[in-house]
């Protein structure tokens, strides 16, 4: 397995270098390990889909900072792939008080961290949001490991479609140290090419939480270095588990079972002596 440090070491290469890096999303170490032996380069988490998983419904504080953490660790551990965390807005709306989750998600494992600047309720105002990236910058190069750290401007995704206020918000976190800017909620080519050109040559993430017709190429050619799914690999898992129940409740039908994966296809990603095909 790699080291910590190897991991955050190997996570800023791959932003480096030419091309673009895929972040799939696991919720949990089952789903991370499946990932790993498909190939995948390194991780990244979803709020949805841990706290679907958990029971409860996706932000509103439903599921406590203690648990979002251990959820990191879970997924640092189950692979030996670099882990960038989606930490929500670090749990506080003071910058300072906001930037320790970056410390102590890298405890859990992880290389790699989101703060939104989104408080549950509303879009920061522009100078706190600028000054809450600031102390997350300023955390995670006190770090003992190579941390990447990820500033997000939620307007696009909040209701708030104003692109020219998301631009100018992700200029100024480049200029207070980001590593990579995102602004989940782009999906037209205009919208993207424009946060691109404004950044660059910051990589940018985009968010493909839906089959929108845009394939790696097209975003490649877009200059997107980037590319993660948030919850879609979750509510895709979601969709063909409840299309398979209500076929059995609905119409006593086993259909929905059809394309599920072999039992011992399955247990064998999870046997311990199964080499990984990623390394």
């Amino acid at each position: 397995m790699r080291t910590q440090v190897e991991k955050g070491r190997l996570f800023r290469e791959l932003h480096q270098r030419p091309g673009i890096l895929i972040l799939p999303n696991p919720w949990d170490a089952g789903t991370a390990k499946l990932l790993a032996s498909v190939g995948f380069e390194a991780l990244a988490t979803t709020s949805l889909g841990m706290s679907n998983a958990l029971g409860r419904v996706d932000g509103e504080g439903s599921v406590s900072r203690a648990e979002l953490l251990e959820n990191c660790r879970a997924i640092a551990e189950a692979t030996d792939l670099p882990v960038n965390a989606d930490l929500e807005n670090g749990y506080a709306d003071d910058p300072r008080e906001a930037a320790t989750i970056l410390r102590d998600a890298a405890e859990m494992g992880v290389v790699g961290g989101s703060i939104e600047d989104w408080s549950g309720e509303r879009i920061y105002d522009f100078h706190h949001a600028v000054e809450r990236v600031a102390a997350g910058v300023e955390m995670a190069r006190r770090l003992p490991v190579p941390f990447t750290f990820v500033a997000r401007a939620e307007n696009l995704i909040r209701g708030r479609p104003d692109l020219d206020d998301t631009i100018k918000r992700l200029q100024a976190f480049e200029k207070a140290g980001a590593d990579v800017l995102y602004a989940p909620g782009a999906h037209a080519r205009g919208d993207i090419e424009a946060i691109v050109s404004a950044v660059a040559p910051k990589p940018v993430n985009v968010l493909m939480s839906a089959n929108t017709g845009l394939r790696l190429s097209d975003l490649a050619e877009l200059g997107v270095r980037r590319v993660s799914v948030g919850s879609s690999l979750a509510r895709t898992a979601w969709g063909g588990f409840m299309r398979a129940a209500r076929l059995m409740a609905e119409e006593g039908s086993f259909a929905g079972l059809d394309g599920s994966a072999p039992f011992a296809e399955l247990n064998g990603f999870f046997s311990e002596d199964l080499p990984q095909r990623s390394r």
